[in-house]
């Protein structure tokens, strides 16, 4: 059986797993309804451009080698399933992992923005995680901001000679952060505190989540390591392919 093979049946045990939890609709993707017309018309807006890029650079990868849709599927399956495990907060909330990280190393992060969408559309049909009101919202924070912080990360760390594994986990940990920290920003422009504006009113969403963001943000980090050690393992021709690995080396 090859990895790949091995890996999608991995992922589809956990998938099923998913869909035997019980879910509500408070996690900390922005629940249906939560923002304003205009602010959930303008996030959507806003992530036009990426969505557009995004598809081009997929489009481009699978051209260029068939055999690379399987990875794109993996990492797209990656997202769903580490995005859908919510963890209760002790600050009454809920907190979970994106898994975008993966996907914005191997593809960059165009590519990210359109997997995170897909993700996002079944989350909210499927498992009332979000919302289609908020999906502008929850698309530029999970599929587009934090990838771009994990793409920058790992490519500065590499550029400064810090090894492949810890360049991996650093983008994965500092890109699921931002994410939360984006969206921190995004609930306090709508809401912004009467006495302190939205300064005061993003360190108080960023209060709520971080007890439990920043040991998921560690959990993520060490995943998306061990996927890419196992993907260097078994599956270096396809990773070659795309460009991860240069040929003749790494």
């Amino acid at each position: 059986m090859k990895i790949q093979e091995k890996i999608f049946i991995a992922l589809a045990v956990l998938y099923s797993f998913v869909f035997t939890l019980p879910f509500n609709a408070h996690a900390m993707h922005i629940m249906e309804g939560y923002l304003p017309v205009g602010y959930a018309v303008a996030w959507g807006i806003i992530s036009i451009p990426f969505l557009v890029a995004g598809y081009f650079s997929i489009k481009k990868t699978i051209e260029k080698d068939r055999h690379s849709i399987t990875l794109v599927a993996m990492s797209g399956a990656f997202v769903f399933v580490l995005s859908s495990l919510k963890i209760p907060s002790v600050t009454g909330s809920c907190s979970h992992m994106t898994g975008t990280g993966l996907a914005a190393i191997l593809f960059g992060p165009s590519a990210v923005s359109i997997l995170g969408i897909i993700v996002l559309i079944f989350q909210a049909l499927l498992l009332a995680h979000g919302g289609f009101t908020t999906l502008g919202a929850n698309t530029f924070s999970m599929a587009i901001a934090g990838p771009v912080i994990s793409f920058i990360v790992y490519k500065l760390c590499r550029k400064l000679n810090v090894g492949k594994n810890i360049s991996v986990f650093m983008a994965a940990f500092l890109g699921d952060l931002l994410t939360y920290v984006v969206t921190s920003f995004q609930l306090a422009l709508a809401y912004p505190m009467p006495d302190g504006g939205v300064i005061a009113s993003a360190g108080r969403f960023l209060l709520v989540f971080a007890p439990t963001q920043l040991p998921l943000a560690v959990i993520e980090g060490f995943l998306t390591v061990i996927i890419i050690i196992a993907l260097e393992t078994y599956a270096e021709a396809e990773l070659k392919e795309i460009g991860f690995i240069k040929r003749g080396g790494n």
